[in-house]
Order: structure tokens, then C-alpha cells, then sequence
């Protein structure tokens, strides 16, 4: 589908800015960046735990639990921020003091997501806690916690997802998403409430003389888990997370990170040193995500805890492997969703402003990313539903939205104009899931759609990329494309730069069927330049373009030790 390229309106740039290179400070000015102290990314500029609602009630559980030394179960999700949020709090709490501490992650074919009064029921069976802590999960388990209370079980709830009108009646929540919580940073991720939490437990047990006896652990050796966890969530990543990703990513770089995010990294072929954000995001994340989509998250989780290399680098392969069979399914069920289209007869031009599909045969773990793929490929909100489990009569549905959609808010519309419609919903302003009875598929399907009919503009439905407009002739170098990299972490809400240009092509070949690497010319200079694009509709593409508008980043290439400049290309159009 073409979009329409553009370029970010760049405010004046600071005479702070200005110090730096010209092309950083107007990158840097366009994200709302005015002074270098904003991107020097250091511990001291974090939000203050104080900041967060209820950490008081939270300490006096987590020191009272620690000084009995009661039986503690973290419940996490299944997804990477999940397994990043459970491995820091087993991990935490193991290094300071706590004897008794186990986790449980419900396997998302037969329990569901959150503290289910289902894994409740199993935690109390199998594990037998004094206290639950929920990770990236439980602002919406009303259910789970009452059921826990009835059994005189205690519960902290740390998550970051938005909440309902009525919160759970747990003994202490952090979420800086609930009401009248003065935290600053509401993008953070569940692993970043997790560390918060940690931290301010840390720091209070100092101060009552915990640690007199026994060695205080250093709470910033646990970032390379929130900086993994942040980046796989798809967190905007304002400031604060920011601060996390860069501290976390720093410690990777240097080796000082968990044995299973160092196997994780060379499964995927990635290199230590020269780590970025967004290898966390396309090499890492879905790997440990394979495990949660098709099998259970215990296997990421025991991953990341483990200390020994060997074990380590056998969790790797064995989710590297479980992330081969993912790809194959969710390749099955995009052409299969492709197909429906067919038979709908949709159109770029007649294209509905939703896109609700459902499959029988669908795999519940892939659903979230063919919705992701779908919302990629023609720019509208998208959900995908499949069997909840083998009887069929509920169904589960992973939605994925496009910027001014807040999805999750859609779905709540839907729920408040057609009470008893949807079981359960839950998400952020990007993403959200549900469920639903098999038989209200259509009706769902067709309410959703004249929701956003009503709230979606022609803007919201045209798509649009974001660039940094044309990047001048002088700065197609080696240099700038280096310095670029190191002025990160980029991520959601503090985009890669992302430049425009009409190159000549002097050459180009296909890659592996669906890649295109191109040789070009600058009209300008007249200096040749590489460029790559992945997974191109390579049928519709003429053979011998003579021009090519491209949006692209600037990327360091490293061939057999030699560095080179390569323009990664993020869309192309013939000329």
C-alpha cells in the first residue's frame, strides 16, 4: 500500500543543541529533545519510586514476607515482558534473603491470561503462598483476588496496563496507570514496575539494617532484564525508559547480563558489543516470546535464571527452535488470512476501517503477530481470533491498532453499547485481547467496525510515515551513520531517524525471493550507495527501475570485519 511520506516539523533548536552535530540536533529537536542532559541517560535522572501509589503498603508486605520468611509465588505473563518481569522479582528476592520464593505462569491455552481464580486455585494446591506477586498482570483480576483473599493468601499487584472502573480489593497495587498514581512515566513496562519495586525494596531494608549480615545486592545489575523487557513490550520510550534501556544495554554490551540473554543474543547471530534496542526487539523478544505463543513461558523464564552457560545455550536453541516452528505457523495463517480477503473482495480501495477475522483452524499463540502483520499491510485497526480451546465455543481474539486509535478504549465502546458481547478485554492504547463467545463473532465484528467507522478520521486511515525529511549530500557517511547508533536507544515514540530521497538505481538483485538489495547513485554527488530492503512484494516490482524514492535509515554494514555505510530501506517506490 503506498504511503504518504512526512517529514516532522522541527522545532528551533536549542543553542544547547546546537553544540552537537547539525544533523543529531535536528533529530534530536523533531523527538522534543532541547538540552544533551535529556540523552545522557543516566541512573541519576530516573522517577523516584516514592513517586508510586500504594509503595508504601507494598514495602511492609515484601519486608514482612522477607522477615517470616513466608512462601512467595510470583504470577507472571506469558509473554517477554512477563518472563523478564517474573526472572527479576525470583531473582531480586533470592539475593535478598528470601528462601521461599517460586513462580507460576499460566499456559495461556488453558488458563488465560492474569491471576485467574483458576491459577490461583493451582498456586494455592501446588505452592501453597502466604503471598502472591502478580508481574505484568492483575490490575483487572477482580476474580483472582477475591478468590486468593477467601483462602488467606496475600496479594501485591505490579503491572502497568490501564486500568477498569474497579480496581482489585489486593492488599497493595503499583501500577502507575491507576488513578491519582503521580508517577511521571505511565509508558513504562511491567518489568520497569517490577525493577521499581525491587529497588525501593532494596533501599528500605538498608535503612532498617537488613543487610548488616548479609551482602546488599546492586539493584543495576538487573537492567539488562528491564532493558530486554521494555523493549520487547513496545513501550513508548519516553525519558524514564529511555534512562532503563540505555543502562540495561550498556551492561549487555559488556557482558555483565544473564547467561540466557547472552546464549539468546548468539542463537540469533547478534554480537554483544555492538547490541542495539532494536536487535532486543527482532532477535531476542520473539525467540523468548515462542515460548509463551506456543508451548509455556517456563521455558524463557528458566532461561534467564539460569547461571550456567551450557544450560543456558540449551534453552536458547531449544526456543530458538520453537521460534522456527512459530514463524511457519504464522506464515500459514497470513496466507490463509490473504485468502479471506479474496473471498471478502477487499480492495485498497473498498478496504473496511477494521479488519475482524476469525479461523477455526488458527493457532491462539500467533494470533497478536497476524494482527500486527495484517494492521501493517493495509493500515487499519485488525483482530484476530482463533479457538480458545478444542471445544470452540469461546474464542479469543489479539487486537493491534495504528496511531490514533487507542484500541483498547474501541473495545471497551463495543463492551458498554452490547452488554454480555465480550467476556474479557484488556490492553493499551497499540494493543489489547479479549474474548468472546463463538456465536458473537459477527455480531462483534460488526459492532467493532462501526466503532471505529465513527471514531476513525480519513487521516487516521491514510497511511503515513513519519520521516526526518532529506538528509543533506555532505552526511551520507560512515561517521554520521556510527553516530546515529550510539545517540539511542531509539524505539516506539523516539523513532530511528528515518530520511527521504529519490536515488538513481544502478543495479539491484533478489535475495532469498523476497529481498531487494539495490545499488545507487546520488543525484547530487554522483557517490554509489548500498541499500537493502526486506521482504519486498518482489512480483510487482519492476526489473530495471531507472529512479527510486526511498525512506531509509542510515546502518553500519560489517562484512568480514570491514564497516560500511548500507541505507536499511523501510519503503521504496519505482520511479
Amino acid at each position: 500500500m503506498p504511503k504518504l511520506l512526512k517529514p516532522r516539523i522541527t522545532p528551533k533548536i536549542s543553542s544547547e543543541l546546537q553544540q552537537l552535530h547539525p544533523v543529531l540536533a535536528r533529530i534530536y529537536a523533531a523527538r522534543g529533545v532541547q538540552s544533551p542532559v535529556e540523552v545522557q541517560h543516566l541512573l541519576k535522572g530516573l522517577a523516584l519510586p516514592q513517586l508510586l501509589l500504594g509503595m508504601p503498603a507494598a514495602l511492609a508486605l515484601l519486608t514482612e514476607a522477607l522477615q517470616k520468611q513466608q512462601r512467595i509465588v510470583i504470577v507472571g505473563d506469558f509473554d517477554a515482558d512477563g518472563a523478564t518481569s517474573t526472572t527479576l522479582v525470583v531473582l531480586a528476592l533470592r539475593a535478598m534473603g528470601a528462601k521461599n520464593v517460586d513462580y507460576l505462569v499460566p499456559n495461556r491455552f488453558k488458563f488465560g491470561y492474569g491471576l485467574t481464580p483458576e491459577i490461583v486455585d493451582v498456586a494455592i494446591i501446588d505452592k501453597k503462598p502466604d503471598l502472591i506477586i502478580t508481574v505484568d498482570n492483575g490490575i483487572s483480576s477482580r476474580e483472582g483476588v477475591e478468590r486468593a483473599k477467601e483462602a488467606g493468601v496475600k496479594v501485591l499487584i505490579t503491572d502497568h496496563h490501564l486500568t477498569g472502573k474497579n480496581l482489585p480489593i489486593a492488599d497493595a497495587i503499583i501500577n502507575p496507570n491507576q488513578p491519582n498514581c503521580p508517577f511521571p512515566s505511565k509508558n513504562i513496562a511491567g518489568v520497569g514496575v517490577a525493577f521499581y519495586v525491587m529497588a525501593a525494596l532494596c533501599s528500605h531494608l538498608k535503612t532498617i539494617g537488613w543487610f548488616a549480615d548479609k551482602p546488599m545486592p546492586v539493584m543495576a545489575d538487573f537492567l539488562d532484564l528491564v532493558a530486554l523487557g521494555t523493549v520487547a513490550d513496545v513501550v513508548q520510550l519516553d525519558g524514564n525508559n529511555r534512562i532503563l534501556v540505555s543502562q540495561g544495554l550498556d551492561r549487555i554490551r559488556a557482558g555483565k547480563c544473564r547467561e540466557g540473554i547472552k546464549a539468546l543474543l548468539k542463537v540469533a547471530g547478534r554480537e554483544l558489543a555492538s547490541l542495539q534496542a532494536i536487535d532486543l526487539g527482532f532477535s531476542v523478544a520473539p525467540r523468548l516470546n515462542a515460548a509463551g505463543r506456543l508451548d509455556d513461558m517456563s521455558h524463557g523464564i528458566e532461561c534467564l535464571l539460569t547461571t550456567s552457560a551450557v544450560l543456558a545455550q540449551q534453552f536458547a536453541e531449544e526456543l530458538d527452535s520453537m521460534n522456527v516452528e512459530r514463524r511457519s505457523i504464522e506464515g500459514a495463517m497470513q496466507e490463509e488470512a490473504l485468502q479471506l480477503f479474496a473471498q471478502l473482495e477487499w480492495t485498497a480501495e473498498n478496504l473496511p476501517p477494521a479488519i475482524v477475522l476469525f479461523n477455526e483452524d488458527w493457532h491462539q499463540g500467533v494470533i497478536g503477530i497476524v494482527a500486527g502483520r495484517l494492521k501493517e499491510k493495509f493500515h487499519r485497526p485488525s483482530i484476530v481470533f482463533a479457538p480458545a480451546d478444542d471445544k470452540g465455543d469461546v474464542i479469543k481474539g489479539s487486537a493491534r491498532s495504528i496511531s490514533g486509535i487507542h484500541i483498547r478504549d474501541a473495545i471497551e465502546l463495543v463492551a458498554t453499547q452490547y452488554a454480555g458481547l465480550i467476556t474479557h478485554f484488556g490492553g493499551h492504547a497499540m494493543a489489547a485481547g479479549m474474548t468472546i463467545p463463538r456465536a458473537n463473532f459477527e455480531i462483534f465484528q460488526q459492532a467493532f467496525t462501526q466503532v471505529i467507522k465513527k471514531v476513525a478520521t480519513e487521516e487516521h486511515l491514510t497511511a503515513a510515515l513519519a520521516t526526518d525529511g532529506e538528509l543533506e549530500a555532505q552526511y551520507f557517511t560512515l561517521e554520521l551513520a556510527q553516530l546515529l547508533r550510539r545517540s539511542g536507544p531509539w524505539g516506539q515514540a523516539f523513532p530511528e531517524p528515518l530520511f527521504t530521497g529519490e536515488f538513481e538505481c544502478l543495479d539491484q538483485r533478489v535475495l532469498k525471493e523476497k529481498h531487494l538489495k539495490l545499488q545507487l547513485k546520488h543525484p547530487l554527488t554522483g557517490k554509489a550507495l548500498e541499500a537493502i530492503a526486506f521482504n519486498v512484494d518482489i512480483a510487482n516490482w519492476p526489473n530495471n527501475p531507472k529512479k527510486v524514492l526511498l525512506a531509509y535509515r542510515l546502518d553500519v554494514n560489517t562484512f568480514r570485519g570491514e564497516n560500511r555505510l548500507q541505507l536499511m530501506v523501510e519503503y521504496l517506490e519505482p520511479r
